[in-house]
């Protein structure tokens, strides 16, 4: 892993290697997105989700802001606070966002009620904000340059929007089109502190497995939104027998029998491959309206199923 850190400019090139090879433009869904291959509903669901992870993104910049004792620094990083929460009401990227999320259909109260956030996103996200708390400035620091990558993607998706989605209000592009200048700039007063700080090879491999880990983190939220569009089907060869009078289900596989219960069958009852992920868990809370995490539980438990080969996950359809 230290191999071209002995120097500033191979720690810089390792730095943005990790973003050509490993930042989550090159994730399925967003290479669909990009080529206007996305449904309206897969559209509305990133959209929701993602609010989650903009709404992260300026408590992980106060975290940072209270690791340095630097004035000049908490100087300059306080500008990227603003530039999510804005100066006032009704200003900044989180505003932004909302207005995108009504120009694709949404409720902007719902999507700022974070109630329907899925649990894989939560993860994701929450796991930005316990990285920025549990590491030093300098990691800290090294995680937030995947802005680097960000002012091409964001070029990328306005072109994209514009010609496969104009459905979407050309107004709801604006948070787009703010961090085509933003990102830029941040990333290359984060990439100066980097170069000037990481001086020895630890630092620098430290730098460079923040960044890293800040990429699975972005490449885990796209992950969860792919999974909840898709849908369903019981695999051709599980046989699924369900006890009304026990409440159990089984389903009996070539290499396993899974014994459930719960809603285990009222669940894979639905799962037929024409409802998605995100439309059986809907049906589910509403069977359910005393359990406040029905929808959560049922994504958990339809990712376990995935997993031991209960089910597959068709693509979702317009």
């Amino acid at each position: 892993m230290s191999e071209g850190l002995e120097t500033t400019r191979g720690f810089e090139a390792a730095l943005r290697r990790i973003g050509e090879e490993r930042y989550h433009h090159r994730h399925p869904f967003n290479l669909r997105m990009h080529a206007g291959e996305l449904t309206r509903q897969e559209i509305r669901t990133w959209v929701r989700n993602r609010y989650y992870y903009q709404t992260r993104i300026p408590i992980k910049d106060g975290m940072i802001l209270a690791k340095s004792a630097s004035a000049d620094f908490r100087r300059d990083w306080i500008e990227r606070i603003h530039d999510h929460d804005g100066q006032k009401p009704g200003e900044g990227g989180l505003e932004l966002w909302l207005q995108l999320a009504v120009a694709v259909g949404l409720d902007r109260a719902e999507v700022e009620s974070l109630a329907h956030v899925l649990p894989g996103v939560r993860r994701a996200c929450d796991a930005y904000v316990e990285f920025v708390e549990s590491h030093d400035l300098l990691e800290s620091v090294a995680a937030s340059l995947t802005e680097l990558f960000a002012g091409d993607i964001m070029v990328v998706r306005i072109a994209a929007f514009e010609k496969h989605y104009p459905w979407v209000a050309a107004e709801g592009l604006r948070y787009f089109r703010s961090r085509t200048h933003q990102a830029p700039r941040d990333a290359d007063w984060g990439l100066r502190f980097v170069l000037e700080n990481a001086d020895t090879i630890p630092d620098r491999q430290r730098c460079v497995a923040a960044l890293e880990r800040k990429c699975e983190i972005l490449w885990g939220l796209l992950d969860a939104v792919e999974r909840v569009c898709t849908r369903p089907e019981v695999v051709t060869h599980a046989s699924v027998r369900s006890d009304e009078q026990t409440g159990k289900t089984t389903v009996v596989l070539p290499e396993r029998v899974l014994n459930l219960g719960g809603s285990s069958g009222e669940i894979l009852a639905r799962c037929d491959g024409r409802k998605s992920a995100e439309e059986i868990a809907e049906a589910l809370q509403a069977a359910h309206p005393e359990g406040r995490s029905v929808a959560d539980d049922v994504h958990e438990f339809l990712d376990e199923m995935e997993r031991l080969g209960a089910i597959r996950r068709l693509p979702a359809v317009e």
